[in-house]
């Protein structure tokens, strides 16, 4: 599949149509989605309407979007008022919303064609979804994007959005061997998605290169008064920062973390691997004893305001949530004042840390998962790679560099800082680029 911005090229010059890039999507979908079950919905009437109207825009002459006639999957937690949003639960069968989120909104600003709805697991959560791994049916995708992961993966459509409360863009992202990109918190608003935990959701992409990831987060990113995280100010262009050069060789960091206990002999290999060919290029640093308290605030935080949210759910139906979440919002509403108080007290200092750190660092190197994918029976995966940088609203990349030995993709996971999201992306092109040559 080509880029999208080769597409909206080729939509540009009149060598492809909108209705003819729709059609081969729903081609591919038609030929796999059996076994992968990526879509929770699809709107075939109304993504051909959209790709028609797109066409007629063109052919009058008048101004194209930066996704103009692009195919996209929206995870089944964003709201459309032109499709169903049922974020992954019976609870919410056949809820249909009034208005779409601020991103759709901004999607269709910019041309793109909205076809469906991407499968997520329950509630965003940690139970598992239907889907299948494209590259091995009898593995999962990760979650809880999985449906977003699968379809850019299978080749579905070029760009798919998602959602990030611990590790639901990253980890599917590097299980199915697509690009995938958390940015910095506030950069998107979340009007109109799920709301899971206030402090903690984030909205992000996947993509099958860097610069339509660029390219697609310039699109939906924009302030938004109605979100608290939304700042009012410009934001990072995404996409000058995937294109640009940087102006010297990039420094990175590596963390010895205390839960790399559970990384898979397999990924440590291929990282030292990645951490040997950016020979002089990384510092490493033991912060087995300084990180040790932040995965437990982050788990703090996220069931104490799962407990707010999502208990409607447990108190409404408790036979039709799954064991997992039922014990989350159990344990959250056991929690006290204080200690959410406390929470995000440490996420404030942890904030503080790193907006001071990336001045002598451009990224941090890490991986994006244990492993590669589990198997299907075995559930999503330990999202535990990606949550600290969750916890501080840092933008996060992952790489699909590596294989496991039994053939399965896995991430290489980059980490930059706060509001500087142009920087990181420019710097994984860069390692992208140096790695290649290192290879050759």
């Amino acid at each position: 599949m080509k880029s999208a911005k080769q597409l909206v090229d080729l939509i540009r010059d009149g060598k492809v149509t909108c209705r003819e890039l729709v059609h081969q999507s729903f081609a591919r979908i038609d030929e796999t989605d059996a076994e992968i079950k990526a879509w929770a919905f699809l709107d075939r009437d109304g993504a051909l309407a959209r790709a028609d109207e797109m066409d007629a825009v063109r052919v009058s002459g008048r101004p194209l979007g930066q996704l103009h006639g692009i195919p996209i999957g929206l995870k089944d937690i964003v709201d459309t008022k032109t499709m169903p949003t049922e974020c992954g639960t019976v609870l919410m069968s056949g809820r249909q919303p009034k208005s779409d989120a601020a991103l759709v909104e901004r999607l269709l600003n910019a041309g793109a064609v909205i076809i469906g709805k991407t499968v997520t697991t329950e509630f965003a959560f940690m139970y598992p979804s239907k889907t299948h791994n494209p590259h091995n049916f009898a593995h999962s995708p990760g979650g809880s994007s999985a449906g977003s992961a699968a379809a850019v993966a299978a080749g579905h459509v070029p760009i798919t959005i998602g959602s990030q409360t611990n590790g639901s863009v990253i980890r599917p992202a590097a299980f199915c061997g697509t690009y995938g990109f958390k940015p910095t918190t506030g950069v998107i608003s979340r009007r109109g998605l799920l709301k899971q935990s206030a402090v903690l959701d984030q909205v992000g992409v996947f993509a099958t290169n860097l610069e339509d990831i660029g390219l697609v987060c310039d699109v939906i990113g924009g302030y938004d008064a109605s979100d608290p995280a939304s700042y009012p100010r410009p934001r990072p262009n995404m996409y000058n920062g995937v294109v640009s050069e940087p102006p010297i060789e990039p420094n990175f960091v590596w963390f010895e973390m205390p839960y790399f206990d559970k990384l898979h002999e397999d990924a440590r290999t291929g990282m030292l691997e990645v951490v040997t060919a950016l020979s002089g290029h990384v510092e490493t640093i033991d912060a087995t004893a300084s990180f040790g308290g932040l995965v437990e605030a982050h788990q703090i935080i996220m069931e104490y305001q799962i407990a707010e949210n999502l208990g409607w759910a447990f108190d409404k139906d408790p036979a039709n949530i799954s064991p997992r979440i039922a014990e989350s919002i159990e344990r959250g509403r056991k929690l006290s004042d204080s200690a959410f108080a406390e929470a995000c007290k440490t996420r404030t200092e942890t904030i503080a840390y790193f907006n001071s750190f990336f001045h002598d660092f451009d990224a941090i190197l890490t991986p994006s998962a244990p492993g590669s994918a589990p198997l299907f029976e075995d559930g999503i995966g330990n999202p535990i790679f990606s949550t600290i940088w969750t916890f501080c609203g840092l933008p996060c990349v992952t790489l699909p560099l590596l294989t496991s030995e039994a053939g399965l993709p896995m991430g290489v996971q980059l980490v930059g800082g706060a509001e500087e999201d142009d920087r990181l992306l420019r710097t994984a092109n860069w390692m992208l680029k140096h790695l290649a040559e290192d290879i050759e």
